[in-house]
């Protein structure tokens, strides 16, 4: 169990606090961003803007909001790029400060919304706080925002980042950081330098790494005959477009996961460019399980993209059903960061 943290000074530019009834905060030591959080605390709390580096798996994004609630901010918007990252994010931070969804922590996307009149800390999506501009120009609704996976450079975060630089010195008391990996972090610190050019602090914190093994299983085995294919679009041609030896996307899936299955009962997660090939990758995969008798049944198979409903979405981070040892995500992008 970690040790109860040392409460930062407060921020002598935050409203008075009134902390949530029983708010213990605790940091896992576990992650190199718990190391930083003084660090982290003091640079919040003598600059209007910070940029925050951090490696995959630094703890940046579930630990930044508890370090503002304990530096006094009370109303802290804090932006996902995408809907299942925000739920997923809010569901943790919430059970991390051992409160119910909805209460300290809630979050906001499109179609749904799960905030209650004592939320202190929003996850919600860029397009959320860019709608909330509409009816909020100056952003009164918050007096901290984290804009998380800065790097990303989608428009609606480079709209805004351009907007919050014209908004800053109208908000004083805002403070505002912004989380990027370690790609460049200098060029946002330049864009939120402050009158006297000064750019605003980088504060890096490394990531937690594992070992990984790259293993090269091409569709077209190395040394097939391509010299005499055809145009598959050649209506006139009657020869072949691709080698005999050729697989499609899906066989060598299904060839992978059998051959890590041999190894262990370790989950897989297989990256996918869109919805129709994750169907259809899931129809193969569990008719292919589904053959394999006893030993396929103890595989679950689990899409997880955009348009899935929350219940859906969330069977990934639920514990595995009773009998089920190993499950196979098929993902779209969604998974790529913050999850």
């Amino acid at each position: 169990m970690s040790a109860p943290a040392e409460t930062p000074p407060a921020d002598a530019s935050a409203p008075a606090a009134t902390p949530a009834v029983g708010l213990r905060i605790h940091y896992p030591p576990d992650l190199p961003v718990s190391q930083r959080r003084d660090d982290i605390a003091a640079a919040i709390r003598d600059n209007q803007v910070v940029i925050v580096a951090g490696e995959t798996g630094s703890g940046k994004t579930t630990q930044l909001p508890k370090i503002l609630l304990e530096l006094g901010r009370e109303r802290i918007a804090h932006t996902q790029p995408r809907r299942i990252a925000a739920r997923t994010i809010a569901e943790r931070v919430a059970e991390e400060l051992g409160s119910e969804l909805g209460g300290l922590v809630g979050y906001k996307v499109r179609f749904t919304d799960q905030v209650g009149k004592s939320t202190r800390v929003t996850l919600m999506t860029d397009g959320i706080l860019l709608a909330a501009l509409r009816g909020d120009r100056e952003l009164r609704a918050y007096d901290a925002i984290i804009i998380d996976e800065a790097h990303e450079r989608s428009l609606t975060i480079d709209f805004l980042l351009g907007y919050l630089k014209q908004l800053l010195p109208r908000r004083p008391e805002l403070k505002l950081i912004i989380t990027s990996a370690t790609i460049d972090p200098e060029s946002f610190a330049k864009h939120f330098a402050d009158e006297q050019g000064v750019p605003a602090p980088i504060i890096e914190v490394s990531g937690r790494t594992y070992p990984v093994e790259i293993r090269y299983r091409p569709l077209v085995p190395d040394g097939a005959d391509t010299e005499n294919l055809t145009d598959p679009d050649d209506d006139e041609s009657d020869g072949p477009s691709t080698p005999g030896e050729a697989i499609d996307m899906i066989e060598g899936v299904i060839a992978a996961v059998d051959e890590l299955g041999r190894e262990g009962d370790g989950d897989v997660l297989v990256f996918f460019s869109g919805e129709n090939e994750i169907r259809d990758a899931a129809d193969a995969l569990t008719g292919h399980l589904a053959r394999q008798g006893p030993r396929g049944a103890g595989t679950e198979v689990l899409p997880l993209y955009g348009r899935l409903s929350a219940a859906e979405q969330h069977r990934v981070f639920e514990r595995a059903p009773a009998g089920i040892r190993r499950r196979i995500v098929l993902a779209t992008n969604v998974a790529e960061t913050s999850l």
